[in-house]
């Protein structure tokens, strides 16, 4: 028998799970795993919600274009309840959410404006204010605002809260959650208030936002900048309700990003970033209980999103976040290792066509060229170019060999870090020896990832 009408009919009613991988004290923690909506996260409630409700409200009407600013989720929750009720989507949305996000919105059909994020509400390119003038412009449209849409928190109140209430059988003692637009705050507050007052929320905040001090009532500091994606705030949302809030952590991103990536090792949940800012928080929380207390909080999205982000080792030594050891020489600079397979190399017989694929997969503009495990040559965007400059396609069939450079500028691990400025300043990838066998190599980026990692 045919239950459910549309995707729309699965959102909610999610899974509650036990974790054990982490170290509780005398707690217990469970997850309520958002990331089972159909859209993958806990914003399909709030999207679907804040449509209905301006539906019902005579706002809005099929064939009209929904406007929003978001960091992506709510997006995708929008985007959900758009294409199944005949909606036009505007999603203006921060360009340092994770391009797995935007690709998801774009295959969907959404007209995606990438903003900045290095700034502040009130200049012209911050993504709220950016959605808001968009609305004035586009004829038909209507601003979502989930930032003071109360049909934001609504869904909270009457779908989330009780979920909770009801899959702990009436014994959760603290609900740990994280602030974006304070739409989860703000409902699972109004829902607890009536049923069971004395529920603890625990604020989870990522380390550079201003809603910690918020809470613990001191002034507001100028806001850092934070890779978590999702939740922390510049400014206090409309929405924020503090009166349950009995405690308040600031989350560093690697604190988040490891308890994300232990989850999925230990426990098989693939989250997201936020999710384990809200894990780490509660993790604080438990540790610091005297008495047994059953803690929830959410696997607020679906780790999918950030496959090449804090899954991905490379971004995670680029970033900073997993160290190196303290080498004394060019090691230091050199993420990716010959002997690891980790470097994209072509073979000398490879066609250009191969070349060329890889090139694309990778986004990569030149690659080294290797014959009995050693580099005998360098094949780029340029050799390509000059080979087919007759428009003769069929040479993209030819053996690397015959186009590729073979002038290679090959260094030791042990040379000083001046000879590999000098190499990228002339535009070649540096190649790297040890013990006189190809070990790995140093890009632009290498140099520049490494040079920002001596900052921190």
């Amino acid at each position: 028998m045919i239950t459910k009408k549309t995707p729309l009919d699965l959102i909610g009613n999610t899974p509650l799970v036990q974790v054990k991988c982490f170290d509780l004290g005398v707690c217990r923690l469970f997850l309520k795993l958002e990331s089972q909506n159909p859209g993958g996260s806990i914003k399909d409630r709030v999207g679907l919600s804040m449509v209905e409700q301006a539906e019902k409200k005579g706002k809005i009407k099929p064939g009209d274009t929904l406007i929003e600013a978001t960091a992506g989720n709510t997006g995708l929750g929008l985007a959900l309840a758009a294409i199944t009720k005949g909606y036009k989507l505007v999603l203006v949305i921060p360009d340092k959410m994770s391009l797995e996000k935007i690709n998801h919105l774009k295959a969907m059909g959404v007209d995606i404006r990438l903003t900045r994020s290095d700034v502040e509400k009130g200049h012209p390119e911050y993504y709220q204010d950016y959605a808001q003038r968009l609305a004035q412009e586009i004829p038909n449209s209507f601003y979502i605002n989930q930032f003071d849409n109360p049909a934001n928190p609504l869904a909270h109140e009457l779908t989330t809260a009780p979920e909770i209430w009801e899959q702990t059988g009436h014994l959760v003692d603290a609900i740990v959650v994280g602030v974006g637009s304070a739409g989860t705050l703000k409902g699972i507050t109004n829902y607890f208030k009536k049923i069971k007052p004395e529920v603890e929320i625990v604020l989870a905040d990522p380390q550079g936002s201003v809603l910690v001090d918020y809470v613990r009532e001191k002034s507001l500091p100028k806001a850092g900048s934070w890779l978590v994606e999702g939740i922390g705030e510049d400014f206090i949302p409309v929405q924020f309700d503090k009166t349950l809030i009995k405690k308040a952590y600031s989350i560093t991103d690697g604190e988040s990003f490891f308890a994300a990536r232990t989850l999925l090792r230990k426990e098989g949940i693939l989250a997201g970033s936020s999710s384990g800012t809200l894990i780490s928080a509660a993790i604080k929380y438990a540790q610091e209980q005297k008495e047994p207390k059953n803690i929830v909080t959410f696997v607020c999205d679906s780790g999918n999103k950030y496959l090449t982000k804090m899954f991905n080792d490379y971004w995670m030594y680029d970033q900073g976040f997993i160290r190196k050891e303290n080498y004394t020489n060019l090691e230091a600079l050199i993420t990716r290792k010959y002997s690891e397979r980790s470097v994209i190399t072509v073979n000398t017989d490879d066609s250009l066509l191969n070349a060329h694929a890889k090139m694309r997969m990778y986004e990569i503009s030149q690659i080294p060229v290797i014959e009995n495990e050693e580099v005998v040559g360098i094949i780029d965007e340029w050799d390509l170019l000059t080979a087919v400059e007759n428009t003769d396609e069929s040479i993209l069939r030819k053996p690397i060999k015959d186009y590729m450079a073979k002038n290679v500028l090959f260094i030791s691990i042990d040379d000083e870090i001046s000879k590999v400025v000098s190499i990228l300043k002339q535009g070649y990838l540096v190649i790297v020896k040890k013990d006189g066998k190809f070990y790995g190599l140093i890009t632009k980026m290498d140099y520049l990832n490494y040079l920002r990692r001596k900052l921190k």
